[in-house]
């Protein structure tokens, strides 16, 4: 009876059956957090870096036109103020790259993680495959090939044979192709930091050059409040532009709007209206006079200057923002129509919340406090008004 003779190669096919059954690398897929998450933060980006610069370019603007304008108090002023803003602006400009880079760097710093977890499994199946092909030895094909019992284990064991041999080919180039990918990732990674620090030193220039400006501000208007020749200036430019005002009213005025369904008329929330900004009162409605200089001034509305960590200018009734713009003498002025020729008006802030057309709730913010156009510092200039016709607004708002 012939003997049977068991193949000499079956440890080597379980050696092959070994890395054909071993997972297929796992292929680089996108940072952790990218995909529709990241997606939004990009247009999030996207959006804010066009808004500002939008406005970076609007200040551009009023800046050449104030350039433009006979030299005065309150121009020079106008022009810190409008300078300020504009560093400001661009100082938001550098953080929200800065942001975005951190972002980006954040993704990258995923990716490469799950980079370095992929060859480890790799190289963890790589080694598996090496230590079977060692353990049973090194395949001679001709002793294969005399040793095969009859040509179908020859066809089989030499299809698996070939198999084996593709297989550690893959397992090599994909093992390769993924410590490329890792050297890419922590190139780009470097080249991230780079950029981050970069932007952290322009943004601290940035920095400084807003104090400086700042500093002028405040010079200029110290100047001002001590030299009498040029307060008196500043108060007949101050009168100026409130003639100016009055003549804005009376246009915003003419222009009528359909006021929405159960609306609450403002006449009736009188002495019950939220204040505009959490501070203290620090100039009255009515005639104020200087103390050095015994000049007499009727102020049209009050300012505010905002308490300990309070900056939000909030609506004090709902509304429609008719006006929301740069206006001399009042800084960055916004103001809203409450129906039945009511107004409200918010001047010196450092930056809009709403814009023109915008309608407002009661308690919603709508601009930043500032000092644009201020002679007093950091405050909120805030006038109510029936018609053309300013009205004291301690009586309207809540008693403190």
């Amino acid at each position: 009876m012939r003997s049977v003779r068991a193949p000499l190669f079956g440890p080597v096919l379980a050696a092959a059956a070994l890395l054909l059954a071993s997972p297929a690398r796992p292929q680089p897929g996108p940072p952790s957090g990218a995909g529709p998450a990241q997606d939004r933060n990009i247009a999030d980006f996207e959006e804010r870096l066009s808004r500002i610069n939008g406005q970076i370019k609007e200040l551009r603007g009023r800046l050449e036109a104030e350039a433009r304008k006979e030299t005065s108090v309150l121009s020079s002023l106008a022009r810190i103020n409008l300078n300020k803003s504009l560093v400001e602006r661009e100082l938001a400009a550098q953080n929200v790259e800065l942001e975005r880079g951190r972002s980006e760097l954040a993704a990258i710093q995923a990716g490469i993680r799950g980079i370095r977890a992929g060859i480890d499994r790799e190289r963890a199946s790589t080694e598996r495959t090496l230590v079977a092909l060692y353990k049973h030895g090194r395949v001679d094909f001709f002793q294969f090939l005399l040793q095969a019992r009859d040509m179908e284990s020859y066809a089989s064991e030499s299809k698996n044979l070939a198999l084996l041999a593709r297989s550690q080919d893959r397992a090599v180039a994909e093992f390769q192709a993924s410590l490329e990918e890792l050297r890419a990732a922590e190139a780009a990674l470097e080249s991230k930091q780079r950029d981050l620090a970069a932007m952290a030193r322009a943004a601290q220039l940035k920095r400084q050059e807003l104090d400086t400006e700042a500093r002028k501000s405040a010079t200029l208007v110290r100047e001002i409040r001590k030299n009498r020749a040029a307060f008196e200036q500043a108060l007949a430019e101050l009168a100026e532009s409130a003639e100016e005002l009055q003549k804005l009213m009376t246009k915003i005025i003419a222009q009528e709007w359909v006021l929405p369904a159960a609306f609450v008329p403002l006449y009736e929330r009188k002495g019950r209206l939220d204040w505009p900004l959490e501070g203290r009162v620090i100039t009255p409605f009515g005639f104020e006079k200087h103390p050095d200089f015994n000049t007499v001034v009727m102020n049209k509305g009050v300012e505010i200057s905002p308490a300990k960590g309070k900056s939000l200018v909030l609506a004090v009734h709902a509304g429609k923002v008719v006006f929301a713009d740069y206006f001399q003498g009042y800084g960055n002025l916004l103001i809203v129509d409450h129906g039945m020729t009511y107004y409200t008006l918010y001047g010196h802030c450092a930056e809009f919340l709403a814009g023109a057309g915008d309608m407002v709730r009661a308690g919603q913010p709508v601009a930043v406090v500032g000092d644009s156009g201020s002679l007093k510092g950091e405050c909120l200039y805030f006038e109510l008004r029936f018609k053309t016709k300013a009205l004291d607004p301690l009586q309207w708002l809540k008693r403190r």
